[in-house]
């Protein structure tokens, strides 16, 4: 039964006759009450996937009648107790993931019923006792991730063995030559992740029921045995040895292999092997995933390798394959990723990589390809990753790689000999996170739409030839980190907004034609992170620089002061005559020059002009600039209704900016009718003219004392006045209560607003914190609703479908937008709000992503990626006082780990529903508050 809570009561101990008592699956706590010792008919004692916690009580050694044992999934510490040795009709031991210490007893080798001991997931330590090699019954052999050392004893000569699984441990030695000689019956053997040595015993090949062999990760040496008789083998792992001698018969072994039909996974990269790849290789048609990455293979890439029609992850990289790529690799239409890069392939691309489809991941830099690069690329609608860096491309870049919206990581082109432009098509990559054409042959301008790919973290074309200004329109790329320009032959001043991006951290600019002075504010007050040099026009800017004072404006400076010193006194005089006057006439002559100040866009809000405005936030100065956007800025101000002063945000639109009007709409219709607890509130609004007479417009919001969720999980110094405390330290809960916040409004804004409505750019900067940390979702720019009677979505947007890292995957390939994207969203704001971490973290490569980090760390490691600063806080003191022992916040979080991968899972339809989430977050926080109180 299901559902259950609380503790073990210790009246259990007096049902005296009870001979089973299995509590699997629920949620009790506190400690197993030590009268269950007085069950002295128990036959089975089945608490696993609670949340019990201390040590295993010694009274059970009492219920000698016992054939089952099963503690796991719980919290137990300490070891194993001694009295245990009475239980000696034990069948069934599982005690896996749980926090148990010691060495594993010798004792339990009495045991000679024994057919299955599981213990993964502790901390054992110490060598296996060789007194195991009693038990001639046991089929179950498990202590993976454990700290176990020393060798393997030579007691395993148990015929009766069919799983032996000791992963990730510290075990060294060799194995014996006649060790599968010993296990008959052997199923699976996994040693991966230890410090095995010596040679993989020949005696392997005889282990016909073997269908799982794991050896990857130790320092196996040698030549690998045959395997011509393993039938079942269906995963072959020996990745990361030292096996192989650079040798033309290295790879003898994989022939052998040809029976082995029913092989899904082949393994052995990162190691010395040498040698060609025989064809027979390509006969396991069933693979769907091949990993020879990183050895001594040469020769040609045999066109068999079209055979392998169901693989979905095809790694070759780090060898030394030479010659083309051969056409057959168009068959691979199942294929994910391909990983080609570092060997010394050359020739044409293949025009057949356009028919994989399904290919997401293509890595083919640091080779020798060379000639144009094929257009059938631009059919792989659902590529995200592109890398021909290092390569010999010629030829203009075609125009259809630009049109492939699903590119989102990084599009890498470097390293070549690359001509002509870059075409405007290049605008389109809007979802582009790293663009770099460096070092080839490029010339003409910079096409001023690239500005409009404002998902770009890194942008090179240095090393080229390329003319012109930086445009204008690349003020809307705030997101940079990398902005690479150099060794071209760009001209004109160096842009001011440069100077306002926040997150730079290279802007390299060296050897051009600037000329000019040189901004002052912001990235330009940094000299570890600009270059400038070889612009020899350039002037003043920070003195760091040591660049000439601009002569020019030094002297407009001296003649500005000399005019002060004369005029003052006559424009005393004059300004006196000119304020009666203007006092006359200001009425008339303003309401003239710009009656749009009293119209709006959306009547259900105040008006309040843009007067008020520029005096409320002292002509929008840099002092009170508390955040900027690519449609906007936001300023702290002070508006007084009735003589009472409440503070404000000012959201004023940059209608400069292509499609910023867009987003000022969208944001209107979207708060038109919309109001809740969890979702920013709309004071007033302001639609008019300027003092220059240009369009203006401007949302007022509530002022949120604490800022944003951004800047709480990735800023230390605090500035809010939560505690007056020195740093932004956010605890479980006030972390869990944030994240019902956003769920409450997302489930108001799909479920309850009339016309389901999709957020489409959920994420921390977002998320706006009152003074009492209440979480308010605000910036509707992009929002979408969802009319009931289509199947289409109405964006009321820019088409923009939000921001790299917290876009769901089927955005980036163009699928329609629902509800679902918004629980991705959520699913990754979760897992960054737990783990610290941004989805962009360089941590994160081709290979591993943010909702990967997590789900792998599950359930054993997740203290290890949890923001550290968490346990800084005093809520969950009295659940981390031992060091040793995490006690019941593991057990927290690891459901809200569970939450967020199951909101961030890749295919719409595995993700929860946000009803769910709010359900399952609730029960999180009830029984955590109940822990803690």
């Amino acid at each position: 039964m299901n559902g259950w809570s609380g503790s073990i009561s210790p009246e259990v101990g007096n049902m005296s006759f009870l001979r089973e008592l299995i509590l699997y699956n629920n949620s009790f706590t506190g400690v197993i009450p030590q009268e269950i010792g007085r069950l002295s008919k128990l036959r089975r004692l089945g608490l696993s996937n609670n949340s019990l916690s201390g040590e295993i009580p010694s009274n059970i050694s009492r219920c000698r009648n016992l054939v089952a044992l099963q503690l796991n999934g719980n919290n137990f510490i300490g070891a194993i107790p001694n009295e245990f040795e009475s239980l000696t009709k034990l069948l069934f031991i599982n005690l896996h993931s749980n926090d148990l210490t010691g060495e594993i007893p010798k004792f339990i080798g009495n045991f000679t019923s024994l057919m299955f001991i599981s213990g993964l997931g502790n901390n054992f330590h110490g060598s296996i006792p060789d007194t195991l090699g009693q038990l001639s019954n046991l089929w179950f052999f498990g202590f993976a991730e454990n700290n176990l050392s020393g060798v393997l004893p030579p007691f395993f000569n148990l015929s009766s063995l069919t799983d032996i699984d000791l992963p990730n441990n510290q075990i060294s030695g060799n194995l014996p030559s006649d060790f599968a000689q010993s296990f008959p019956r052997l199923e699976s053997l996994s040693l991966r992740f230890n410090k095995f040595s010596g040679s993989i015993p020949v005696s392997l090949s005889n282990a016909t029921n073997l269908e799982r062999l794991a050896l990857n990760a130790n320092a196996f040496t040698g030549n690998v045995p045959t395997f011509d008789r393993l039938q079942r083998l269906r995963g072959f792992a020996i990745n990361i040895n030292k096996l192989g001698n650079g040798k033309l018969d290295d790879l003898n072994f994989v022939s052998s292999l040809a029976n082995c039909t029913k092989l899904i996974r082949l393994g052995f990269g990162a190691n010395s092997l040498g040698g060609v790849l025989p064809k027979s290789m390509f006969n396991f048609t069933q693979l769907i995933d091949l990993t020879v990455g990183g050895n001594l293979i040469s020769g040609n890439i045999p066109s068999e390798i079209g055979q392998l029609v169901n693989i979905r992850r095809l790694f070759l990289f780090s060898n030394q394959f030479t010659g083309r790529i051969p056409d057959s690799i168009g068959n691979l239409k199942n294929v994910g990723v391909i990983s080609l890069r570092r060997n010394l392939l050359s020739g044409y691309m293949p025009s057949t990589f356009g028919n994989l489809t399904q290919l997401s991941r293509l890595y083919l830099d640091h080779n020798k390809l060379e000639g144009p690069l094929s257009s059938s690329l631009s059919k792989c609608r659902g590529l995200q990753l592109l890398d021909l860096s290092k390569n010999n491309f010629s030829g203009y870049i075609p125009k259809g790689i630009f049109s492939l919206s699903s590119l989102s990581i990084y599009l890498d082109l470097s390293d070549n000999h690359f001509v002509g432009s870059l075409p405007p098509e290049a605008g389109s990559l809007k979802n582009l996170g790293s663009f770099d054409v460096s070092n080839n042959m490029m010339s003409g301008v910079i096409p001023a739409s690239l500005g409009a790919c404002t998902s770009l973290v890194v942008l090179s074309v240095s090393g080229n030839t390329i003319q012109g200004e930086i445009p204008e329109s690349f003020r809307s790329l705030r997101g940079l980190e990398i902005l690479d320009l150099s060794n071209n032959n760009l001209i004109g001043k160096i842009p001011e907004f440069l100077g306002d991006f926040l997150f730079f951290k290279d802007l390299n600019l060296s050897f051009n034609g600037f000329v000019g002075k040189v901004p002052e504010l912001g990235a330009f007050k940094n000299l570890s992170i600009v270059s400038i040099d070889g612009n020899t026009k350039l002037c003043g800017g920070f003195q760091g620089f040591q660049l000439p004072k601009c002569s020019i404006e030094e002297s407009r400076k001296n003649r500005v002061l000399l005019f002060l010193i004369i005029m003052v006194p006559i424009l005393t005089v004059i300004f006196g005559t000119l304020v009666v006057i203007f006092c006359l006439l200001y009425k008339s002559r303003y309401n003239n020059k710009i009656p749009e100040e009293t119209n709006s866009d959306n009547e259900n809000f105040p008006q309040v002009s843009y007067r008020r405005l520029h005096e409320a936030t002292d002509g929008f100065s840099l002092a009170n600039l508390i955040g900027s956007g690519t449609f906007s800025e936001v300023y702290k101000a002070i508006l007084y209704e009735k003589n009472t002063p409440q503070a404000v945000a000012v959201k004023v639109l940059k209608l400069a900016v292509h499609g910023a009007d867009k987003s000022f709409l969208a944001e209107c219709e979207a708060l038109r009718s919309i109001r809740h607890r969890n979702l920013v509130k709309i004071v007033t609004s302001c639609s008019g003219i300027d003092f220059q007479g240009n369009d203006f417009k401007a949302l007022i919001y509530s002022y949120m004392v604490n800022g944003s969720l951004e800047e709480w999980l990735h800023q230390n110094p605090i500035v809010g006045p939560v505690n007056e405390a020195p740093y932004r330290c956010l605890n479980f809960l006030q972390r869990l209560n944030i994240m019902i916040d956003v769920a409450m409004a997302l489930d108001y804004i799909h479920c309850q607003c009339g016309s389901p409505m999709v957020h489409c750019d959920l994420k921390p900067s977002n998320i706006l914190l009152d003074d009492d940390l209440v979480a308010h979702l605000g910036d509707f720019g992009l929002s979408t609703f969802i009319q009931h009677d289509s199947s289409s979505s109405h964006t009321i947007s820019l088409g923009i479908n939000g921001t790299i890292g917290y876009v769901p995957p089927e955005h980036g390939m163009g699928s329609k937008i629902s509800t679902c994207g918004d629980i991705y969203s959520f699913g990754i704001l979760m897992l960054e709000s737990f783990t610290g971490k941004r989805p962009t973290d360089s941590m994160f490569s081709s290979s591993l992503n943010l909702h990967d980090f997590v789900k792998i760390a599950m359930p054993y490691k997740v203290m290890e990626i949890t923001d550290p600063v968490l346990f800084e806080t005093r809520k969950e003191e009295n659940m981390t006082e031992n060091a040793q022992h995490h006690g019941p916040i593991e057990e927290f979080l690891t459901s809200i780990y569970l939450i967020g991968t199951a909101c961030s899972m890749e295919l719409p339809r595995d993700r929860l529903h946000i009803k769910n989430v709010i359900e399952q977050l609730q029960i999180v926080k009830k029984t955590f508050l109940e822990t803690i109180g």
